[in-house]
Parts: C-alpha cells; sequence; structure tokens
C-alpha cells in the first residue's frame, strides 16, 4: 500500500532535478552521497520543510511568529507525509539558566524527588529551582556566577582623572558622567591616580549615595556622590536597556565573571541546601557526572519515592548509554558542543509514548567515537521500533551498516549531483558501482610506512579538568591523530595544555567565520578584488562599480539578492529580489561582461566552474586549494553564514596550504565528508606534513586513524573515567593494546571490510 511509504514527486529545490522518490515508513532510511550531492536538499529542505510547513499552518499567526518560518519547497507533491522532529547538529545555546538538567527535565524529576524524601523538609518542588526567587541565592539571582568590575582594567593608575584615568566609556573626559566625579570636590583632578591614597581611591569606587561638602559651581545641588563601581554596575551589568546594548563589547572589557562567594556556584539559598537525601544535597548530586548520579539514585530504596527513582534511572540511563555519562546536571547548555545537543535532544524523544512520527537527524555519529556509535544505533532502532519514520543523512558505514533502507545521492556534487543512483539495500549498494558503493567495499590498511619525528613537543603532568598528572610526548614533522571516546579529555589536552606551552600553534576549527551575510568565499579568500579589476579593465570602468557593498549594488535589496520583509505579527520573509532577481547589480553593471559572462554569473559559479573559466594564476592558486580541500560545489557568491562548521574548516584549511614549518591543530576534519572526501582530505593533510608541518588532528574516523604517523588514545573512557594516556605510538601497534577502545574497533575496522 502507498500510505506505507513517504511518496515524493518532481522535488526541484536547489540542485535536485525533478526527483521522484519513495521513501518506506517505520524503517530506517539513510541517505548517502558526497557533500553537496543533494542528500540534505531532498530530506532537511524538502521533505522536512513540508512537513513542517503544513503543521505550522495549522496555528494561529500569534503562534506560528514565535515559530521558525518555513516557506514552500520547490517540489510537485509529496504524499502520506507524517508529523517530523528534527534533530540536528544545532547546538542548544541557551541562556546561563539553561542546563543539561533542566533542558532534559531531569532536574524537574530530582526536585520533586528531593521535595518527597528531603531531610529536613523545606518546601515544594519549586523551592528546588535556581529559577525561583524562595530557592535561588539572592547574590547571584540563581546564577552561580557574578559580574564585579576589573579595577586594573578599568583604571590607568598612570594618569589623572583629568587625563582620562577612567577608561570607561562615557566616564573619559568630555563624557557627560565624568563630570560628576571631577566637579564633586573630593578629588585633586591632575593628580595621578597612582600618587591617591587608599582612602582617596576607595572614595572614587565604592561610595553608594553620599552627599557632596565643597563641590564645583557646576555640582547640581540636589545630586548625591556614587563610586564608580556602583554606578558602572546600577547603569550597565544591571539593566537590559538601550545602554548595555549599546556599550555591550566595551563592558566585556572590564568584567569578570567569578563563582559566587556565597552560594560557592551552587545557585541555590543556604535553606534548600540544608535538604539531604543519603548526605547529599540537590547542588551536589546536579554537580556529579551522570554515571555517578545513576549509582547514587539507584541506591535510593525509599517506598515513597519509588516511581520517581524509577522514572529517574530510566533517563539518567538513556543518558549514559548515548555516551553522555561524563556530563553533568549542572552543565549549562551553551558549553556543549553540536554532537552532544544532538544526542540530548535524541533522549528528550525516547521518553516521548508518540509515534507513527518521522524522526530526522543530520549526521548522528559526527563527533562519536566508534564505541559511541553503537550506542546511537541502539537508540535510533529503539525509535524506529516504536513505530516511527528515521530519516538519516550519514556518511559513517557503522550507521549506513543499520539501515533498513539506502538512498544514494548524487553522481557527483553541485550541479553533478540532485540525482538518485541507488536505491535498495546495503549489499546491493555494495555492489552498485557508486561513489559510496564502492568506498564502502574497499578494504581499508593501515599505514606502514610512517614518517620519523624529527623533534618533540613535551607535555608533563598535566592535570587541566579530568586530566589525571599525565605526560605525553607529541612528535614534530609528522601526523599525529588525538583519539579516545567523547569526553576522554583529547580536547582538553590539545586545546587547553598544548597552546598553553607552545603559543605558536595554529589551530584551524569549525568556529564560524566573523563575518556578515555579505561575505562569501570569493570576499573571504581575496579573489574577488582581483575579480572585480578584471572586469574594470576589460570594461574600462571603475572596479568599485563590481561591489554590491557600492553604488553598483541593486538599490532595492542593497547588494544582497534578497529582500527582507517583516510581517509584525508573522515572520520576516526572505524573498528573491523582484529588482534584480537575486544578481545583487543594477542592469548598468549587469551590462558589463568578462569573456560572455557578468559579474552576477561568476558569483553564481561553483569552484569547478570558476576553474574552468579563469585563466589568472593567482585565481587558479586559490579556487584549486579550495578544490584540494573539497570545496567544490559551493559557489563563490555563497554566504558564509550559509556554510556547515566543516566546510568553514576547510575553507580556512585552505588558506594554509601554501604555508611551512608550522604546528596545525584540526579539530574532527572528517565532519560532513563522504568516504570519497576523506581520501583526498587525506591527501591535504600529507601535503600539509610533507611541507614541514607539524600536524595534530582531533579526530574518530578510523580512515583517518588508519593513516597517521603516530597515535595517542586517551581514555578509557568519558569525564572522570577518562583523562588516561591510554597508547603512544604508531597504528599497528595500537591494534594489540587490549587496554585502548580505539585499538579494538580500528582492528576490527581492519578485519572486518
Amino acid at each position: 500500500m502507498t500510505d506505507h511509504q513517504i511518496e515524493v514527486f518532481g522535488a526541484r529545490e536547489r540542485n535536485l532535478k525533478n526527483i521522484n522518490v519513495r521513501i518506506p515508513k517505520k524503517e530506517i532510511t539513510v541517505f548517502t552521497g558526497v557533500s553537496g550531492s543533494g542528500k540534505s536538499s531532498l530530506v532537511f529542505d524538502t521533505i522536512a520543510a513540508e512537513s513542517q510547513r503544513q503543521l505550522n499552518e495549522t496555528y494561529t499567526s500569534f503562534i506560528r511568529h514565535r515559530m521558525p518560518h518555513y516557506g514552500k519547497p520547490d517540489v510537485d507533491k509529496i504524499d502520506h507525509l507524517s508529523v517530523s522532529f528534527i534533530i540536528n547538529q544545532k547546538r542548544l545555546g541557551g541562556n546561563a539558566r539553561s542546563t543539561v538538567g533542566t533542558i532534559t527535565d531531569i532536574y524537574s524529576l530530582m526536585r520533586l524527588l528531593f521535595s518527597r524524601i528531603g531531610e529536613p523538609f523545606v518546601g515544594y518542588s519549586d523551592v528546588f529551582s535556581f529559577n525561583n526567587p524562595a530557592g535561588m541565592c539572592e547574590h547571584c539571582e540563581g546564577l552561580g556566577k557574578i559580574e564585579t568590575i576589573d579595577i586594573e582594567r578599568l583604571l590607568d593608575k598612570d594618569k589623572s582623572l583629568n587625563e582620562g584615568a577612567i577608561r570607561f566609556p562615557t566616564f573619559e573626559p568630555g563624557g557627560w558622567r565624568f563630570t560628576r566625579y571631577i566637579h564633586s570636590g573630593f578629588f585633586d583632578n591632575d593628580k595621578k591616580l597612582k600618587d591617591f591614597s587608599v582612602e582617596e581611591l576607595e572614595l572614587l569606587l565604592y561610595p553608594k549615595g553620599i552627599k557632596v561638602k565643597n563641590p564645583s559651581p557646576e555640582w547640581h545641588k540636589t545630586s548625591l556622590y556614587e563610586g564608580l563601581i556602583p554606578r558602572i554596575e546600577r547603569s550597565f551589568l544591571k539593566k537590559e536597556d538601550g545602554e548595555k546594548v549599546r556599550y555591550g563589547k566595551d563592558i566585556e572589557q572590564f568584567v569578570i565573571k567569578q563563582e559566587c562567594p556565597y552560594c560557592h556556584g551552587t545557585r541555590l539559598n543556604d535553606k534548600v541546601l540544608s535538604c539531604n537525601i543519603n548526605g547529599k544535597n540537590i547542588a551536589e548530586c546536579a554537580n556529579l557526572q551522570i554515571n555517578e548520579l545513576l549509582d547514587f539514585i539507584q541506591s535510593i530504596h525509599s517506598p515513597v519515592a519509588a516511581t520517581i527513582v524509577s522514572e529517574l534511572v530510566s533517563r539518567l540511563q538513556h543518558m549514559v548509554s548515548i555516551g553522555l555519562g561524563y556530563l553533568s546536571l549542572s552543565r549549562e547548555t551553551s558549553t556543549l558542543s553540536g554532537g552532544e545537543s544532538q544526542r540530548i535532544k535524541m533522549v528528550s524523544q525516547l521518553g516521548s509514548s508518540l509515534t507513527d512520527l518521522t524522526y530526522i537527524f543530520d549526521e548522528p555519529s559526527i563527533g562519536l567515537h566508534p564505541h559511541d556509535i553503537n550506542k546511537i544505533n541502539e537508540l535510533l532502532r529503539l525509535l524506529r521500533d516504536k513505530g516511527n519514520t528515521v530519516l538519516i543523512v550519514e556518511h559513517d558505514p557503522d550507521i549506513i551498516k543499520i539501515a533498513d533502507h539506502i538512498i544514494d545521492m548524487g553522481p557527483g556534487a553541485g550541479t553533478h549531483g540532485g540525482e538518485i543512483v541507488f536505491q535498495g539495500d546495503l549489499d546491493g549498494l555494495k555492489k552498485s558501482g557508486t561513489l559510496t558503493g564502492n568506498n564502502l567495499s574497499n578494504c581499508p590498511v593501515l599505514k606502514l610506512d610512517t614518517r620519523e619525528p624529527n623533534k618533540w613537543l613535551s607535555i608533563k603532568d598535566a592535570t587541566l579538568h579530568n586530566l589525571k598528572n599525565i605526560s605525553v610526548e607529541i612528535p614534530k614533522g609528522v601526523m599525529t591523530v588525538v583519539t579516545g571516546v567523547a569526553g576522554s579529555g583529547k580536547s582538553t589536552l590539545i586545546h587547553g595544555v598544548l597552546p598553553e606551552l607552545y603559543p605558536e600553534t595554529i589551530f584551524i576549527d569549525q568556529k564560524g567565520i566573523q563575518a556578515s551575510k555579505r561575505s562569501n568565499i570569493a570576499t573571504f579568500t581575496g579573489i574577488f578584488d582581483i575579480i572585480r579589476k578584471l572586469f574594470a579593465k576589460r570594461n574600462g570602468v571603475s572596479a568599485s562599480l563590481f561591489s554590491f557593498n557600492s553604488h553598483g549594488a541593486c538599490p532595492a535589496c542593497k547588494g544582497l539578492g534578497v529582500t527582507y520583509t517583516d510581517l509584525a505579527f508573522m515572520d520576516t520573509i526572505v524573498t528573491e529580489c523582484e529588482e534584480c532577481h537575486g544578481n545583487r547589480y543594477t542592469d548598468d553593471v549587469l551590462a558589463y561582461q568578462l569573456r560572455g559572462k557578468t559579474i552576477a554569473d561568476v558569483l553564481k559559479m561553483t569552484v569547478t566552474e570558476a576553474l574552468a573559466f579563469f585563466q589568472e594564476k593567482e585565481i587558479l592558486d586559490v579556487l584549486k586549494r579550495l578544490s584540494d580541500v573539497g570545496i567544490t560545489y559551493v559557489s563563490l557568491g555563497q554566504p558564509l553564514s550559509t556554510l556547515s562548521g566543516g566546510e568553514l574548516q576547510r575553507i580556512k584549511l585552505a588558506s594554509e596550504l601554501e604555508s611551512n614549518g608550522q604546528i596545525y591543530v584540526l579539530d574532527e576534519p572528517s565532519t560532513g565528508l563522504h568516504m570519497a572526501d576523506i581520501k583526498q582530505l587525506i591527501g591535504v593533510m600529507n601535503r600539509l606534513v610533507d611541507q614541514n608541518s607539524t600536524l595534530i588532528v582531533i579526530e574518530h574516523n578510523l580512515e583517518i586513524i588508519c593513516q597517521a604517523d603516530w597515535i595517542i588514545d586517551i581514555g578509557p573512557y568519558a569525564g572522570q573515567n577518562g583523562g588516561n594516556v591510554m597508547f603512544s605510538g604508531l597504528p599497528k601497534d595500537i591494534i594489540h593494546c587490549k587496554e585502548s577502545l580505539t585499538g579494538k574497533h580500528l582492528k576490527r575496522y581492519i578485519n572486518e571490510q
């Protein structure tokens, strides 16, 4: 019956080539293919977007305004859609009051437990909330931290007040707040602050509302004097008004956050903290690692709380089962990685009794060691077995293998993709001859001809976070892969300890590039300036005409190519500019050409297309480096804000390809890459090392681990159960190390393929 399938007809979103596809319901379907092949266009931009759009239309406009906006995808028809939940890599974020405990509702159960059997009884469930005035620490208002002004940054003691000793904006000479201090009559305004007595300095900084005895004539008669600290706190730190927003960046320079000295970071008041279960208060429980908290909860045998304990145990076990046992309930959600965020969203859904839903996952393997991927697979099967449809966009072979059904997109990326090249089971895919099928059939080989180190980077007795006083030597002039389960201490060692000892280390990470929505690959790499000059020279006009930030830009969209319509009570609508049709420029500018192409045509070219179009060496060199790192399918004009973390990392990597003699750190560069792209990435990494650089790669991908010259494995497990060096040496030796989880999975990987 067709209602057992999601049927898509005429999908043309992005690079999809008018495809039709039937996807089985209540099964796990994995979508594979190289980056840019059309997987996300089909799954997220078409199926998920249409499901969300239709669901949102059932709500009132008031509610829709507070929900994400989904435009109608470019598709003829989709039949038998069910409500979809998108469980993506987007970080949970949240403010300082959002923690692992609050986002998963586990802390709500903890509050209920303490209100039932905690001794002495201090109140009902709400009183244990650090967001409730009755329970929060009154000094930090439940944040666990307080903001204070750094006096050393605030004052330049080598200057007098008249010379600008107060560095904070609006307190400098000429600033309106500054006048209160020079007209108070308390100070010699030409005396350098380093010559102030202790009493004078205290008077400048701390008083609250004191009368002025001998002020200057300019002093307002009814005004009271207020020291710098209380005034800045009152005007800037404790207000959420325009002043705080306006001077936000300036405030950050002078404010330091520290643990609240009253509640010691627990967020709660003394009354709440006096309530205990088996010798622990709720804050102590929230600070335990989740696997330790699970042991503690399982030791509670009160009949009154049996139901609560059972539910807590179930939820905590889910957290442990997806490899998050090293977190604590008190961990702020803003500090979680994308992979951790995605797994927490999974836990929330496992507690749901809803069925017949469609769960859509975006590479759930990201950030996970093979040891943890097995756990994720169990959860994916659980969601399916509850009667749900599970759609997964994925590159990892271990997740592809659990699919009931596989849809392989391709054959290539960008304009060379957008088609379904295979649909069926795993055995069929391996025999299909597609890029994915061929790579799944390849036999991995451990690197045996490893490079010899020329020197060593030495780390001694490291104890940061969960590191257990470890010492390790990292070889120079070779490629070292640092492995271990998520939370084992890899990042602490390489991101935390290494740069303190070797500050020259260059980190090529997945963080966003600080740029506006006008920034793209062409502007970021610098080739757009060259391109504009080529157009200017060819047509005998000014190069500034070809800048979409200048007077050549379309006046309707100001060079963005899209317009934003604010509907007040509904979401802002983003549409292609009707004036320039997305071309960014005026008709006059678009009349100028270079080799038959307009400047708008050039910005729409993919890197591959641009390589075939340009002849200039300085442009080709940049494009070749982008191609080398797998950025072939992205257009020159695509905003950087729309690229994934993995794509941004590879763009940064491309800019380093001509350097040599540096120490580079790559953090999970395999993120978002197809198996074929990983082979290309390994070639790029080897090129860096061959140019006399030292490369340190934090990675879980077994293919990359196979190609290391040296492996450092941290573990054995996560959090307090990690932080040890399990292995340091050659790849061929780690498969014989019984204590190493990485060695165990690497051995299986080599033997099973």
